[in-house]
């Protein structure tokens, strides 16, 4: 895996295939390659090599591709280190077909020593190198699509691929199963990507593909036809993100520019989902009738990483609103056990991308079970809305950051805004206090942009303390989640490890950590429990912890037990979260950054879990 773009049309293809592998850059890759289909050498010509989009474009400088078409690719390694053999494209024998892959093929291994036997060469240890002699074994007087549908049928596991051949210039395949892949249809040209942002300087026409698909394009036409070879009519969606929303717009990194956008994000969300005039909450996309949604008696909520932190804090917020029982699961751990889903459940599963293959395929099971669900993300026509019930989009514009800030606050916003929803329809929240809720969550951009104003504080504060070996991270009640999404957050992009806690679990445990050589990170602005965490304190004071606590405007308290504090303005605890995590995620970037990492993509990670 990790991304793909294509171009067929009139164009020059290289230009078009670096602009998009920069788009994809932010998915997190290690090698990285194009091809292109010479017209004059009626030939394919590889240029690719372990390393950045940037020393690939240094490639091309001195060795240019021509060709109006081709493919390219930035590769996340699973199968064989990230070298140049094992970066994509991959040709086959004859060097007459070339292929790009996302995705894990399960049967590999078996798949290559058939093909051995049958005397086709390899020069990879990747997984992906065994699609393209499959389509050479049955590329022989059939169209590319045909044979591309044949290897397909043989292949476990995931694929979005993309294929061109010498024999059939001006024409490029896409297919997938699990892995996202989609058309841009462009005027006498169409493109094919992983993901929207590769698509935005050329076309915002969009065709979403969907499992067991197969897009045949050439410069004046997109055709989709099913693996069984049946055609497949879907029109355009019209793609509303702004190019300059996928640019860092002079800040040094994506990430910091995404955390300064989240109040201008929630402002957004508020405005598009309650009615100013009458104070109604709209959910135009939802789909799932009033009815079904009232009648519930239970709520699962599925989703993986920094959308579980978000899904956490769910259970909190909608136990509180609605009440009904909540529980949370991991989505991998979800669709390994026999979860207990009743005919009539709610199911939320929660994903920026749309994609992440574990939580489509907890949706997949509790659909199996029959529950309602829903899901809450922020890419249009992605997979998991697709085939769930209903949607709530966060509209949160691409997040370019491989750490998950905007979306991550997007989706806590939508679960407030839904808990409210769904507490109207079940008559459990009386008028004034809906009313009360909405009054403080119109408030919080306002508060949001007071903390940002700050954010040099908090810059001093993480580099005075970058260099600790490890964190601690702190928190209670509906601030637990965000003890975890702090510690992840830190660990994700300064490679610091990081453990969050409940703060009532110190003493069953963590407190043997304490010491002067690690850092805690105390949650602890104005609640019900204010008087626990302010005890947790001076415990790990007494221990000589070094401490940092995030705690509301005017706490003198706090400050006489530690001089690190980081102030965020007054707000009831069941809307912290949504102003207690810009402190966590500005800390845990201005560290990263004292410490030289490189926070836009981290070592190891991809945007996008596509695969298990």
């Amino acid at each position: 895996m990790c991304g793909i773009i294509g171009y067929v049309g009139e164009r020059v293809a290289q230009p078009i295939l670096l602009d998009g592998l920069q788009r994809l850059e932010y998915r997190g890759y290690d090698s990285c390659g194009i091809v292109t289909y010479l017209d004059q050498k009626k030939s394919l010509s590889v240029r690719k090599l372990p390393g950045k989009v940037k020393d690939l474009e240094k490639l091309l400088k001195s060795k240019p591709l021509s060709g109006s078409c081709g493919i390219g690719h930035c590769r996340w390694a699973t199968h064989g280190a990230p070298n140049q053999a094992n970066a994509h494209p991959h040709l086959d024998c004859k060097s007459e077909i070339a292929l790009v892959h996302n995705g894990i093929i399960e049967n590999h291994s078996q798949l290559k020593k058939d093909l051995i036997r049958e005397g086709h060469v390899f020069l990879s240890q990747t997984d992906t190198e065994v699609i393209v002699h499959l389509i050479e074994k049955f590329y022989r007087g059939v169209p590319l699509e045909e044979a591309v549908k044949k290897a397909a049928a043989l292949l476990d596991g995931s694929f979005a691929i993309a294929v061109i051949s010498k024999k059939e210039p001006g024409k490029l395949i896409g297919a997938r199963r699990g892995s996202p892949l989609v058309i841009g249809v462009g005027r006498e040209e169409n493109f094919l990507a992983s993901d929207i942002p590769a698509l935005l300087d050329f076309a915002k026409d969009a065709i979403f593909l969907e499992d067991d698909e197969i897009a045949v394009l050439t410069g004046r036409n997109a055709k989709i036809i099913d693996f069984s070879g049946k055609p497949v009519k879907r029109q355009p969606v019209h793609i509303t993100w702004d190019i300059s929303q996928a640019q860092k717009q002079g800040y040094p990194h994506f990430m910091l520019k995404e955390i300064n956008e989240q109040p201008k994000v929630l402002e957004d969300i508020l405005g598009q989902r309650i009615k100013q005039g009458s104070r109604r909450i709209a959910f135009e996309e939802l789909k799932i009738p009033q009815a079904k949604l009232a009648a519930a008696k239970n709520i699962i909520i599925v989703a993986c990483g920094t959308a579980y932190h978000a899904g956490l804090c769910g259970k909190y917020i909608l136990e509180e609103v609605c009440p009904l029982p909540v529980s949370v699961d991991v989505s991998s751990e979800f669709r390994y056990r026999n979860p207990l889903v009743n005919r009539g459940d709610l199911v939320i599963s929660i994903s920026q991308s749309g994609e992440t293959a574990d939580t489509l395929a907890a949706v997949r099971e509790a659909k199996f079970k029959g529950a309602i669900t829903l899901t809450i993300c922020n890419v249009l026509g992605s997979t998991l809305v697709r085939e769930s019930d209903g949607v709530i989009y966060t509209h949160a514009g691409p997040e370019i950051g491989v750490a998950s800030t905007k979306a991550f606050t997007a989706q806590l916003a939508v679960l407030y805004v839904f808990a409210l929803y769904l507490g109207q329809l079940k008559k459990t929240l009386a008028v004034d206090k809906l009313n009360k809720l909405l009054n403080q969550l119109a408030a919080i951009p306002r508060m949001q942009v007071d903390i940002l104003k700050k954010q040099n504080a908090i810059k001093v504060t993480a580099h005075k303390h970058h260099h600790f070996g490890s964190f601690l991270f702190l928190g209670r009640n509906i601030n637990y989640p965000m003890a975890l999404e702090g510690a992840l957050k830190l660990k994700e992009i300064s490679y610091i490890p990081a453990e969050g806690y409940a703060a009532g679990e110190m003493k069953h445990g963590p407190i043997a950590l304490i010491d002067e050589y690690r850092a805690v990170v105390c949650i602890a602005p104005e609640s019900k429990v204010y008087e626990k965490m302010v005890s947790n304190i001076q415990e790990i004071r007494s221990r000589r912890g070094i401490i940092i606590a995030i705690a509301t405007s005017g706490d003198e308290k706090i400050k006489d037990l530690t001089h690190e504090v980081i102030y965020i303005p007054r707000m009831e605890e069941f809307l912290s979260p949504l102003l207690t995590a810009i402190p966590l995620q500005l800390l845990a970037y201005y560290v990263a950054v004292k410490r030289g990492c490189d926070v836009d993509q981290p070592r190891n990670l991809a945007k996008s879990v596509t695969v298990e």
